[in-house]
């Protein structure tokens, strides 16, 4: 066993590190790709999430890898759509809610189209919390926002997400 060397309790093994590709690359590949809408650009930020984690490893414990990973994950996304506007869909264009209406019967199209009307950050904070799984101050060190910003956030995503799934039953 490493942990009789000193100093080397904290640090990551090769194995703890593809462990965590194993367990988390999926994960982390969903969570981008609802954002950003586009498998390639997903993949990249995945992989460099990955290569920072590596470049870090004997910085990061292999407690906090996954939230590391998401954190910079995240960050990387952020950065990516600063720099291409393209990427960033505020509202949906008509053919998008046609779209949404007449496919009313999947459930996950509908999900999908609703999450797409939320603010970047209130997508972020609901994807992590409903779909990952992540605590209020999980999701605040990863956004970095405090524990009430967040709960906030998950607020005022869920209300939005109730009125547009609301509306969509009414047309139903």
């Amino acid at each position: 066993m490493l942990r009789h060397f000193t100093g080397i309790e904290n640090t990551m093994t090769t194995l703890q590190y593809n462990t965590c590709v194993n367990d988390y690359s999926d994960a982390i590949f969903r969570f981008i790709v609802k954002h950003i809408r586009d498998d390639n650009k997903a993949q990249d930020i995945v992989q460099e999430a990955f290569t920072r984690l590596w470049e870090k490893v004997s910085d990061v414990q292999a407690e906090k890898a996954k939230s590391y990973l998401f954190t910079t994950a995240y960050h990387f996304m952020i950065d990516n759509i600063r720099k291409d506007k393209k990427q960033v869909v505020t509202d949906l264009t008509p053919e998008m809610t046609e779209r949404a209406h007449n496919d009313y019967s999947d459930l996950n199209v509908i999900l999908h189209e609703a999450l797409l009307k939320l603010p970047e950050i209130q997508k972020t904070v609901i994807m992590l919390r409903d779909y990952e799984g992540y605590s209020y101050q999980e999701i605040g060190e990863i956004t970095n926002l405090n524990e009430s910003q967040v709960k906030v956030y998950i607020f005022r995503a869920r209300k939005t997400l109730r009125n547009y799934i609301g509306k969509l039953e009414n047309v139903i």
